[in-house]
């Protein structure tokens, strides 16, 4: 064989191994963005669920169907920090979409982290119906606060000793994926340990329940 064949052959062997290379990074690139895609839409979808109950619930303190046991509207809020809220309502159902007449009471706040996904901050938001079992819902839900501010719109101090100054309230969120994830640019595999969470943030700014006006 000719030293001329052998350039030759070495002459594509680098070739190839150089397409083959760039292929590779070509797909983990490929493979990387439609991750990202993915786990953008699932934190988004996450988030947009936690924000629709949490308006819906909120905007509804101190309501009830029967306009005689509408509790004293400085009286409507039983509880009140940072991570937690409870307070009077008349909850909805599927046969009574407009509460069955009958007050209620409902309490969110924030619980423990989970350890069963990988996100180290993962917690459960827990709503709790009356005196019924705490449900814990997980949906990379990272931070949630609220703030409270009174008929002024200033902040409320905490810890908060006349729940009947609330009148409004600010409520943040902060929504991350399951699990981080990064990918190798050489083989295209990806790394669950990797650090970096998707994240989706909401904020909403002085939430007014309707009955908290009624002073």
């Amino acid at each position: 064989m000719g030293s001329q064949t052998i350039l030759d052959l070495i002459a594509s062997t680098v070739v190839f191994s150089s397409l083959l290379l760039m292929a590779l990074r070509l797909n983990a690139s490929v493979s990387q963005n439609y991750q990202a895609y993915g786990n953008d839409l699932v934190v988004q979808q996450n988030l947009v669920e936690v924000v629709k109950l949490l308006e819906y619930d909120f905007r509804k303190i101190g309501y009830c169907k029967d306009p005689t046991k509408i509790p004293d509207p400085t009286d409507a809020i039983r509880y009140a920090d940072s991570i937690k809220i409870k307070y009077y309502t008349d909850i909805s159902t599927a046969a009574n979409p407009h509460g069955d007449g009958n007050l209620d009471s409902i309490q969110y706040y924030l619980g423990e982290f989970v350890t069963a996904t990988p996100n180290p901050f993962d917690r459960l938001l827990y709503r709790v119906e009356n005196n019924q079992t705490p449900v814990g819902v997980n949906l990379g839900l990272t931070t949630f606060n609220l703030q409270y501010f009174d008929s002024e719109k200033l902040a409320i101090s905490y810890p908060i000793t006349d729940y009947g100054e609330i009148a409004t309230m600010q409520i943040t969120i902060r929504c991350e994926n399951l699990a981080a994830w990064t990918v190798n640019q050489y083989s295209g595999s990806f790394d669950s340990a990797s650090l970096g969470y998707q994240s989706a943030y909401w904020r909403q700014v002085r939430l007014v329940a309707r009955n908290l006006r009624n002073r």
